[in-house]
């Protein structure tokens, strides 16, 4: 027996789920009874058809696309067997694994999210590099909306009460959701997430987790599954999570940070450093490549037509490419710490990002101020809120600045590019179809 088959016979388990992380970071895929999963093992039975990847966040498809290839009818799922963990939250035993995706000839689904990941982190191989990240996930607890024209609010904790005021780190009011996140932590350990600090973030009833620090498959893997077993302890105590960017008009937007460095893959050291704990050239182009590079890569950090209302001069949320040690107001901050755990945090992207596109988008802005050897700006003193509003403001405005930029599509692929644009235009042709409460409000009477 394979490894896949000892383990679904070790733990019982009679159901297993394939999943497929799309463009926007849904997990699709297929769900078959164990003895059917086993079969396919060695049949190739798991197919999907190409276009699950430029599916829209809606259930649409592009209109007029030209990426997916009219000729290839299937595609074929190849479970990673390093990604299997059991679904905690099943009476009956089941299993949950990440797949990828290879067409007929065993060419990897370049559009797959996953493998635009994997295709970064070979660049970053080839040079005898690898990137270790760990990623900071902020989300909001809300009460049960099923009225979208019907603004979000704050659940109902153990006290009986909503919040009404912000309670940045306050333990008591983690606290009043202590049953889901007993569920939370009961999951996550079942399911081998890997995750470290819960505290409350600054929004009513937000909360941020982080993860611990790792190789950036794995944490693309576990953020994916955590943002499901979130949502799913949340409905089982009749609450809802919400990623959204920002899901409330006057509370701050949710964040996914990201912490970065590179080291060396035969000796493990810190390439971000000298021997004598200074910044190295290779930091210094690390830092430059965000830099230059992230304004282009937006589509990737924010990804909806909601992700650019988070990012506004009176949050915390960046507005520029500024950077400066241990300064929360720029966009890419390098926390104080010893010179061995020298990093990047990247704090640009929202929660809504698809987290495989986020992680390979910025190291893809990395590698490529590294392999050119840029030099940064110099580092902000103060706050860099002060200063011009330099990330795009709109997902127009975004989707036009990654299409057109050369040295991304040859990190990222051509058709992966085009494939984004394709999906995000259709669904920023369908939000500009909706008419909202603001201009019925303020429009209706006045104009």
């Amino acid at each position: 027996m394979g490894v896949l088959e000892d383990y679904l016979a070790e733990h019982g388990v009679t159901e297993v789920e394939c999943l497929v992380p799309d463009m926007n970071g849904i997990a699709r895929g297929k769900i078959l009874p164990d003895e059917k999963f086993v079969k396919s093992l060695s049949s190739r039975g798991l197919r999907l058809p190409e276009s699950i990847f430029i599916q829209t966040v809606t259930g649409t498809y592009p209109r007029d696309e030209d990426v997916t290839d009219d000729a290839v009818i299937d595609i074929y799922m190849v479970p990673d067997a390093n990604s299997v963990r059991l679904v905690p939250w099943y009476d009956e035993p089941t299993a949950q694994l990440i797949c990828d995706c290879v067409y007929a000839d065993g060419n990897p689904v370049s559009i797959s999210p996953r493998q635009v990941l994997r295709r970064v982190l070979a660049l970053y191989e080839a040079r005898g590099w690898r990137p270790i990240v760990a990623p900071e996930l902020e989300f909001y607890l809300v009460r049960v909306n099923t009225d979208p024209d019907y603004p979000l609010e704050p659940p109902i904790g153990r006290s009986g009460r909503p919040e009404t005021g912000r309670q940045a780190y306050g333990i008591d009011a983690v606290n009043e959701f202590d049953p889901i996140f007993e569920d939370v932590y009961d999951y996550c350990e079942v399911m081998n997430l890997d995750i470290d600090t819960l505290s409350h973030e600054a929004g009513a009833a937000q909360i941020e987790i982080n993860f611990n620090h790792g190789e950036p498959l794995e944490l693309a893997d576990q953020v994916l599954l955590f943002k499901r077993t979130v949502r799913e302890a949340a409905l089982r105590h009749n609450v809802y999570a919400t990623f959204m960017a920002k899901p409330m008009q006057h509370e701050p937007g949710s964040a996914m940070h990201l912490h970065q460095s590179v080291v060396d893959i035969e000796t493990g050291r810190n390439l971000f450093v000298t021997e004598d704990g200074e910044h190295s050239d290779l930091f210094r182009g690390f830092v430059a490549g965000l830099q230059k590079f992230v304004p282009a890569a937006m589509p990737l950090f924010a990804p909806n037509v909601n992700s650019y209302r988070r990012l506004d001069p009176e949050s915390d949320a960046p507005i520029n490419v500024h950077w400066g040690r241990d300064n929360r107001s720029v966009g890419f901050r390098v926390p104080i710490s010893e010179a061995a755990a020298t990093r990047v945090e990247n704090r640009v992207a929202g929660a809504d990002a698809n987290p495989y596109l986020m992680i390979a988008g910025s190291l893809a802005c990395g590698y490529l101020g590294m392999v050119q050897a840029l030099e940064p700006s110099k580092q902000i003193q103060g706050s860099a809120k002060r200063l011009a509003f330099t990330l795009p403001r709109h997902l127009w405005d975004a989707l036009g600045k990654f299409s057109a930029s050369k040295p991304l599509r040859e990190v990222l692929g051509d058709k992966f590019v085009d494939a984004v644009w394709y999906v995000k235009l259709a669904e920023y042709d369908a939000y500009q179809q909706v008419i909202s409460s603001w201009e019925r409000e303020n429009l209706l009477l006045n104009v």
